[in-house]
């Protein structure tokens, strides 16, 4: 099974890759979550790898697993090469941010803020973080699994 684009991230990045696995033709890392950035970088910039094209990017909430709760994914796609890439990244529930990627893939916008919006994870350097599937008024994220799903919200005015 290739592991080619593991071990040029691994070649790149170092003791910043957490962990990593390939299986059935899909190849993940988990990186620390200071190298998000450069790394995407270099995703997209490295000729040998061209991963043009930022597919997914979507989060997942481990209640109780510990010392992190949250894992950001990307999944990328190299147009030239039809290879893809999962990235992880783990967010501790105590300091839930992470540099934005939309600098270098624009279709990150949204996909950042709707993590935002859901789970609450903020992306340092976005250049719009505001709610966009609920609406400004609206309390909580209701996809971590701990928010209740009895609680009430304020209301926002009559629909017309």
């Amino acid at each position: 099974m290739s592991t080619e684009i593991i071990d040029k991230i691994k070649a790149e990045f170092g003791d910043q890759v957490q962990d990593s696995h390939a299986f059935r033709g899909d190849q993940t890392v988990v990186v620390k979550r200071d190298c998000i950035y450069d790394l995407t970088r270099f995703l997209r910039d490295e000729p040998s790898l061209d991963m043009n094209f930022l597919m997914d990017l979507t989060a997942v909430d481990y209640l109780d697993k510990k010392p992190v709760r949250f894992e950001v994914v990307y999944h990328f796609f190299s147009l030239k090469y039809n290879n893809r890439v999962r990235v992880k990244v783990p967010i501790d529930e105590e300091d839930c941010i992470l540099d934005s990627v939309v600098p270098l893939y624009n279709s990150a916008n949204w996909y950042e803020r709707e993590v935002w919006d859901m789970y609450g994870i903020k992306f340092k350097g976005h250049p719009n973080l505001k709610r966009i599937l609920l609406y400004e008024g609206f309390k909580g994220h209701p996809l971590r699994k701990d928010y209740p799903i009895n609680k009430r919200q304020p209301l926002i005015g009559p629909l017309n």
